[in-house]
């Protein structure tokens, strides 16, 4: 079985989902066959390593893979392999039609401090060899003697029309009869990670009749719908009754209070209510949040929360 992600990544700029003003700027350096040092910043799963192999592929040509050096910098973290790897890739000249190599760093913002100081010196040596392509969730991970040096290209997370268009046509490919409400459903549940709604995606072909249930199974996510009956009885001042559906989700149907804090967020984005208590809401979302990363019981924190949105909606009335 060959894993959809891979089989489907673009292997033109043009082909990249969700980046218009990013693919114009590439395909203006394609054309004038020059490009300087890049940083691709953005959160994970937007296609910044698409990207920078779709660049090197067009602008090296043929044999472009021997001419592309490619790190990761959770595993290559260190400074020897600056001294090693990249200096030797480096020192070996360009290729023989004039064109530089590239170098490709992802997660870059994992090179230590002492590893991105060494590299600083290496891309000015062999600027003429080689371009340098760093991709990295934050910009601010890369010493400011690097940035310098580079374009800093900004990603964004992939919109629901993009992520709609480019899942449809893989399902078509695919033959894999899906709708609108269940491309949409895999766009909720992917938070605009591309790499992982291909992966629901792929995940849900499995299933003779794919639903909306069947994606937020999959991805392990809880369904807002799940959480109404749990904000509306808050709202109400209802605790009993809040608390038991909040123990059913845990208990009966396997959710975390994580998730459930994530739903409801999501839902009082959008309520319509008084600004005091939206304001209220998000704060006492937080701090349970906080209390659960810190090793707070699942079951004690959820039925804090729901104790004091309901103080907050008797409050208000």
């Amino acid at each position: 079985m060959e894993i959809w992600i891979e089989k489907y990544r673009p292997e033109k700029v043009s082909d990249v989902a969700g980046q218009k003003e990013t693919v114009k700027m590439l395909e203006g350096f394609i054309k004038s066959g020059e490009m300087p040092h890049l940083i691709f910043a953005g959160p994970p799963g937007v296609g910044k390593t698409t990207m920078a192999l779709c660049l090197a592929r067009e602008m090296l040509g043929e044999n472009w893979r021997d001419h592309l050096l490619e790190l990761n910098a959770s595993n290559d973290r260190g400074i020897d392999v600056i001294k090693n790897d990249v200096k030797e890739f480096a020192r070996n000249g360009s290729i023989t039609d004039g064109k530089f190599k590239i170098v490709f760093f992802d997660e870059s913002d994992q090179l230590t401090p002492e590893a991105q100081a060494a590299l600083r010196r290496t891309m000015e040596i062999y600027y003429k060899n080689v371009r340098f392509i760093f991709s990295c969730n934050y910009s601010s991970g890369i010493i400011p003697p690097i940035q310098s040096r580079c374009v800093i290209v900004r990603f964004r997370k992939i919109s629901l029309e993009d992520m709609v268009e480019a899942l449809k046509k893989i399902a078509d490919t695919e033959k894999l009869p899906v709708d609108g409400e269940i491309l949409e459903a895999i766009f909720e549940n992917s938070d605009g990670d591309m790499r992982k709604a291909v992966n629901i995606l792929q995940s849900i072909s499995f299933i003779e009749k794919p639903t909306v249930k069947d994606v937020f199974d999959v991805a392990g996510s809880i369904d807002e719908k799940e959480v109404v009956p749990l904000l509306s009885n808050m709202r109400h001042g209802n605790f009993v009754e809040a608390s038991r559906i909040s123990t059913g989700l845990i208990v009966d149907k396997g959710f975390s209070a994580i998730d459930i804090i994530k739903a409801l967020h999501k839902l009082i984005s959008r309520e319509q209510t008084s600004p005091i208590i939206k304001r209220e809401s998000f704060m006492a979302l937080a701090e349970v949040e906080l209390r659960l990363a810190q090793g707070g019981s699942d079951n004690i924190q959820l039925d804090y929360l729901v104790a004091r949105m309901c103080k907050l909606s008797t409050e208000n009335l």
